[in-house]
């Protein structure tokens, strides 16, 4: 289990004001850990971050010593589910969300965490559906889950509510990504659901204890739904939703996204009926969408696909071509997906791993850059 100083100065780098995701990216690749990191001098990390940023971290805010006692005292209590915080590291840290773009730093866990190495499909959709929306999220999560894929969903009402229980149905069972800490459950309707996927499946969050419902990050956990799964199956959403955005970061991870098409009267139709105009994948079973995961590959884990798309310690102790191909200027994915041949989640994992060791920037505007530290 994490230990104090370790949780201490994970809270401090993840939630400092001023610190966003990027910089405390840039500051663990430059230090190696979060202590290294606090530990560093002002000087060192300006160079990274900046000043504010650099100077933020350089005052311990009063309630942390607080917050540590009540993660720690959450991470101890005697509940059915286990509880566990899973950082970048961990070899619990699901090799899937590995290889998307943003990928969070730290998980907070309660329940099954053997789920995070599952092969998953995202249910999305309206919070709002029409009674068909609702069964046909149901009745698909349950199929695809007896035939062995997690459903991933974020515990709002409507079709991700229905697709939970339907997951719930197989042994596949469900994984839910929220947008608050885990000591709360938003919305209070799906109380009882969000026990029970405690108990038979697992609820994720990036966002530590107390953390209310704040309306900015639901839209920041959808990459996370996106990045944990094979492809997101979109069953009913409006033009302007969630949902949309789920998809779209699917798109941008290099996953697959699947649409059921609707009435051309019904407003909560569109939203699919664009995705399919944009190349999304039409089903109307969940055998459709079985029969194409079978041909992309269903059925080999994630964890092997990452395993086999890592270098092993003798490759990296000889010259890199991903290195020769980034050269010194700033550079696009699509660019080195050109310039490599290797598919954008390949490159995703070992941009990541090079990034950790110092040997790529990660710039604004998903531009990436060799630097001069090592190589």
């Amino acid at each position: 289990m994490i230990d104090r100083d370790e949780l201490g100065a994970w809270l401090r780098l993840l939630e400092t004001p001023l610190v966003g995701r990027e910089s405390a990216r840039k500051l663990l690749a430059a230090f190696g850990s979060p202590q290294a990191v606090i530990e560093a001098a002002t000087d060192a990390r300006r160079a990274l971050v900046g000043a504010n940023a650099a100077t933020a971290l350089a005052t311990c805010p009063d309630d942390v010593a607080a917050r540590v006692d009540a993660t720690l005292a959450w991470l101890a209590a005697d509940a059915a589910e286990p509880r566990a915080i899973v950082t970048l590291g961990d070899p619990h840290y699901p090799a899937a969300l590995l290889a998307s773009a943003d990928p969070p730093l730290l998980l907070y866990a309660q329940g099954r965490l053997d789920l995070l190495q599952a092969d998953s499909i995202a249910v999305v959709g309206s919070r709002n559906p029409t009674p068909q929306g609702h069964d046909n999220a149901h009745a698909f999560s349950s199929h695809l889950s007896h035939a062995g894929f997690t459903i991933v969903s974020g515990l709002a009402l409507g079709v991700d509510a229905a697709a939970h229980g339907g997951g719930l149905e197989g042994a596949a069972s469900t994984i839910a990504v929220v947008g608050t800490g885990l000591d709360r459950v938003y919305p209070r309707r799906n109380l009882s659901l969000a026990h029970r996927i405690a108990a038979k499946g697992l609820i994720v969050s990036e966002y530590s204890l107390g953390t209310p419902p704040l309306p900015a990050n639901f839209p920041l956990r959808n990459r996370i739904i996106a990045g944990l799964t094979r492809g997101t199956l979109v069953v009913e959403a409006a033009l302007q939703s969630g949902s949309l955005i789920t998809a779209r970061l699917a798109v941008e991870a290099g996953r697959d996204v699947f649409a059921i098409p609707g009435s051309i009267h019904s407003p909560l139709a569109r939203g699919c009926h664009a995705l399919l105009k944009q190349g999304a994948k039409l089903v109307e079973t969940a055998q459709d969408i079985l029969e194409e995961l079978q041909l992309t590959g269903a059925g080999t884990s994630a964890v092997a696909a990452t395993e086999a798309a890592s270098p092993t310690q003798a490759q990296a102790d000889e010259a890199d071509p991903l290195l020769d191909a980034l050269g010194f200027d700033p550079v696009t994915l699509d660019a080195l997906v050109a310039r490599t041949g290797l598919p954008a989640s390949e490159l995703n994992v070992r941009l990541l791993g090079l990034e950790l060791e110092g040997q790529v920037a990660r710039l604004p505007g998903h531009l990436f850059q060799r630097t001069a530290a090592r190589g």
